[in-house]
């Protein structure tokens, strides 16, 4: 028991702020001493004199494991033999847990002698503790000491708790609460004000009163009548006019209430508003304007008024596909929420309801032209009309001639020990090129397919698979500056190092891994070296074959399969059953349509959501419970959809991982698409068709721009989401020096591939 200000005697169980107890319970403290004795005595009868409950612990170990089974408000601490435990540990352990920043740690000091000097506290204090205490077996002294600190800072810590319940309480009120300063500039207000006035908040706090309009419908004294009782600490209450952030003005029953504060003086006004509710056209006006206002929030009764017919149309549905069921979920749930978080998910479900879920919305790039040409070359559907309204058709773009494979010997062995480095990223696939005579798909296949194991899975000769391998090899163009065979044997190598990545390799089962093989193999045969923006320009054969969709890769995954299973000499499918056939087949023309850049934000999206969230989740809360984190990894491990997520990213980064090869081979990469696009251009101006990407004219096109704008727009953030998958530091080093060699070069102003040589 204690005296309150008014001299009348209270529990510690019983103080309260205004009307709301702040606790029910005793305090608990907890006492950390390693031996009993006459302090750790006092501390004990001392606790039960005051009515608080009381744990004892010897060890640092036992005192957090009681601590964080009871959460206690008060912990003393023995700080007076350091050969036992450090005070200064446990306290700072008892810091560490989330329980332990909001309460009291009490240290308990040995006497000092009396010639010592007076100890600094700042050690105690850095460690975390809140007080200290010299060493003093008196129950009175201790039970003072705890008296103290219950009727201080435990107090305190209690009034926050019920701050937080306050303030919950605000949130949900259906008064319009406004709070404001004793300078009347507002500090706070509710969602029912906010909902009422048609303001947000962020456009009121901190403004004071007298910035706001006012309504001319109130009489002229009536604010000066209302400052003038407020001020002499006195409520005041009555009917006022208010306008609203559209200019139109509501009357209002408003209570405004002081609240004194520190030293007695008034600190805050507290003004509780709500519409005059015997004004039947005030308030059908308000019901008008939150429902159709722009301005203004919806009522909850019109929310649900309006929404009935469609929910009801919805949920009759017989078929419904996996978006109704969200949108069915979300409509459900708005007619229990309350009017803000209705209005936030009015605007989740226009956002759904949009067909092009994953297509970012762009900012202008006016000043950014090489961005703006990658983006509308390689991410439009190519339509682009003419001066006639008329789309040009012509033949121009013929199929190339299928080569007849030849006959391959046994690899040499200074090819095959150049093979040897397949496994590194940073082995060079260009000095395989050159080696092979421009056949560096055939031997690298060889060697990979063997690795994985893929003719035994497809139960095929290693004489079908080189016959395969020479017929795909042939039907790359070699005239392509970029699109050859060497480009699909760098996509290859890129898909099996990616493969063998422990992460990769845990979530994909064997027939994965064998259709991201061979679906890179064939990803671009017989490209022709041109866009798909071109071809439908061009009203190519491919175009009008595909209806201008997705031409190349449709292109590449079906002529794939008719070249495979046109001879049985080369057909690496002839020995599997039917059923695993068409498994398989799926699998390698989702992977090879995957490529085709128009859906790249919608693929790269879907892996962080799918992929990288769920195992980031997971391996947060791994350290509390192992089994649910074992069983969340093979959820994800066994979901068809998520493998299908994760090839499709593995192939698309493999596709375009030239800015994180070393810099060397990016630089020669680089050249080579820039060729091929300039070839393009020029080809585009010789027919008079549309120039897809006009900032690739040979004569003035900067390559460091060219890339920097590649790299920023397409690359960095999905190698982020694959490197926090797959672990691949290496490729981001990469990257980021191939980024500040661009960046070097076009800071200089230079428009070439490499610096000039000094003069």
């Amino acid at each position: 028991m204690f005296l309150d200000v008014n001299g009348k005697e209270v529990s510690a169980t019983e103080e309260c702020v205004g009307p709301m107890r702040l606790t029910k319970e005793p305090i608990q403290v907890l006492l950390v001493f390693a031996k009993e004795d006459s302090q750790s005595d006092a501390f004990w009868w001392a606790c039960d004199r005051a009515g608080f409950r009381c744990n004892i612990a010897r060890t640092p170990e036992s005192a957090i494991e009681c601590f964080l089974d009871k959460h206690h408000e008060i912990i003393v601490i023995d700080g007076r033999h350091s050969r036992y435990f450090e005070p200064e540990k446990v306290c700072r352990m008892i810091r560490a847990t989330k329980p332990g920043e909001n309460t009291v740690v009490l240290a308990v000091l040995p006497q000092k002698l009396p010639d010592q000097e007076e100890p600094s506290v700042l050690p105690l204090l850095c460690a975390g503790f809140s007080r200290r205490f010299v060493e003093n077996s008196s129950v009175s002294a201790c039970y003072n000491e705890l008296i103290q600190i219950e009727h201080g800072e435990v107090r305190c810590q209690f009034k926050l708790r019920a701050c937080n319940s306050v303030f919950t309480a605000l949130e949900h009120c259906q008064e319009a609460v406004e709070i404001t300063s004793e300078d009347h500039i507002i500090q706070y207000v509710n969602p029912s004000f906010e909902r009422m006035m048609g303001y947000h908040k962020g456009e009121l706090i901190g403004k004071e009163l007298t910035e706001l309009p006012k309504s001319d419908k109130n009489r002229a004294d009536l604010l000066d009548t209302i400052n003038t009782c407020i001020k002499k600490g006195k409520e005041w209450q009555g009917i006022y006019y208010a306008r609203k952030k559209s200019g139109d003005s509501i009357q209002q029953d408003v209570k405004i209430v002081p609240v004194i504060g520190q030293g007695g003086k008034i600190r805050h006004f507290v003004a509780i508003k709500r519409p005059r509710m015997d004004n039947n056209n005030q308030i059908h006006k308000l019901n008008k304007e939150e429902k159709y206002g722009g301005d203004h929030f919806q009522s909850a009764p019109s929310l649900q008024n309006r929404r009935y017919s469609s929910v009801a149309r919805i949920h009759s549905m017989t078929i419904e596909a996996p978006i109704t069921k969200v949108i069915n979920i979300i409509n459900a749930a708005q007619e229990s929420s309350p009017v803000t978080v209705a209005e936030a998910l009015d605007r989740v479900l226009e956002i759904l309801r949009t067909t092009e879920l994953y297509s970012p919305q762009l900012a202008s790039k006016d000043d950014d032209p090489h961005t703006n040409d990658l983006v509308g070359g390689l991410m439009s559907d190519g339509l682009r009309r003419l001066s006639g309204n008329e789309y040009v058709f012509n033949k121009n773009l013929s199929q190339s001639q299928l080569a007849i494979p030849v006959t391959l010997n046994d690899i040499p062995p200074s090819i095959a020990e150049m093979l040897n480095d397949e496994e590194h990223w940073e082995f060079n696939i260009l000095e395989l090129e050159a080696a092979t005579h421009k056949r560096p798909l055939t031997y690298l296949g060889l060697k990979i397919f063997t690795t994985f194991g893929v003719c035994d899975f497809l139960n095929c000769s290693e004489a079908t698979l080189r016959s395969w391998l020479q017929l795909i090899e042939a039907n790359y163009h070699s005239s392509n500056s970029y699109h050859n065979s060497t480009h699909a044997a760098d996509v290859l190598h890129a898909t099996a190092y990616f493969l063998r990545k422990e992460r990769v390799k845990s979530h994909l089962e064997q027939l994965d891994e064998v259709a991201a093989l061979i679906a890179a193999t064939v990803h671009d045969v017989d490209h022709p070296g041109r866009t798909n923006s071109f071809l439908c320009n061009a009203g190519s054969e491919l175009a009008i074959l595909y209806n201008d969709t997705a031409v190349l890769e449709s292109h590449h995954a079906a002529l794939a399969f008719q070249l495979t299973v046109r001879d049985s000499k080369s057909n690496i499918f002839k020995n599997i059953d039917r059923n695993q056939f068409r498994t398989l087949r799926q699998a390698i023309i989702d992977m090879v349509l995957a490529t085709e850049m128009t859906r790249h934000f919608e693929h790269v999206s879907k892996f962080v959501n799918s992929i990288n969230k769920p195992i980031a989740a997971i391996e947060e809360t791994s350290t509390s419970s192992v089994n649910s984190d074992y069983e969340s990894q093979t959820n994800i491990r066994n979901s068809p959809e998520n493998r299908l997520l994760i090839k499709r990213m593995l192939i698309k980064c493999a596709d375009v991982a030239n800015p994180c090869r070393p810099l060397e081979l990016c630089i020669e990469w680089a050249g080579r698409i820039s060729e091929e696009y300039f070839a393009q251009t020029d080809e585009e101006k010789r027919q008079g068709l549309p120039v897809v990407m006009p900032v690739f004219d040979r004569n003035t096109c900067s390559v460091p721009k060219s890339q920097i704008s590649f790299i920023d727009y397409f690359i960095t953030d999905m190698f982020d989401a694959w490197d926090a998958f797959a672990s691949l530091p290496n490729l981001i080093e990469h990257l980021s020096e191939n980024y500040n060699y661009w960046k070097n070069l076009d800071e200089r102003k230079c428009k070439s591939l490499r610096p000039p040589p000094p003069s």
